[in-house]
């Protein structure tokens, strides 16, 4: 029979896979905005982030209303501790997707600089990350978690590339260093987005095999089928 746990669990992860929808768009539309030089976009960006603090908010509640009101026990349980924490990774994605969204102006006339360090390279794979996070959760997805994961280094590969890139640029035109500046604070912040879309796909894994892999280096010895809980 479908009981009262059942249907909170429901609504909650409903929620936030609209959460998820929600941040992603906000984050395509910020690298968008930053990659055409549109302010508009960039300042649509800004105005939503009040509707991701909002939902932010409800989903707290809910987590907070389940505990209250049932015992949640096993995947459950594990499913509810799982949402507080992407519900708050989500949170945060959406405030780096309004930094994004606030380097357009200062940027707008440097894209050429962007595009010549590979950033919007680096945006692309990062978006992937982070869509790939949410479906990971959406479906339950443990290898597609694994793949976030392992996809991450990528990103931290191509992170140091470019801060050494811009460091050289710097040192060699000293006319670059308020565009280069600018661009290091936007780096920081798409790496950022690669490291929280990766926190998902442990919370995912978590909740999929009862393992917390947090901080894991031998990550390649758990792609292996899944134990039974």
């Amino acid at each position: 029979m479908y009981n009262y746990l059942e249907e909170e669990l429901d609504q909650l992860r409903t929620r936030i896979i609209k959460m998820g929808s929600l941040v992603e768009e906000q984050i395509e539309f910020a690298f968008k905005g930053l990659f055409e030089a549109n302010l508009d976009l960039a300042n649509l960006v800004k105005e939503r982030d009040d509707k991701v603090d909002k939902f932010d908010v409800k989903i707290d509640k809910h987590c907070q209303r389940i505990f209250a009101l049932t015992q949640p026990v096993a995947v459950d349980l594990r499913l509810i501790m799982s949402a507080l924490k992407i519900n708050n990774d989500l949170e945060r994605m959406g405030d780096i997707a309004v930094n994004i969204a606030e380097r357009t102006e200062p940027l707008m006339n440097d894209i050429a600089l962007l595009k010549q360090v590979k950033i919007d390279e680096m945006a692309v794979l990062v978006q992937k990350i982070v869509r790939s996070s949410i479906d990971s959760f959406v479906n339950n997805d443990r290898e597609l978690a694994l793949e976030i994961i392992k996809l991450d280094n990528n990103v931290d590969e191509m992170d140091i590339k470019i801060f050494n890139e811009l460091i050289s640029i710097m040192e060699n035109d000293k006319s670059r260093i308020r565009a280069c500046s600018h661009a290091i604070t936007l780096l920081r912040n798409v790496e950022r987005l690669s490291d929280h879309a990766t926190n998902i796909a442990e919370d995912v894994y978590f909740l999929t095999d009862a393992k917390i892999i947090k901080h894991r280096k031998d990550i390649d010895e758990l792609d292996k089928p899944k134990t039974t809980e």
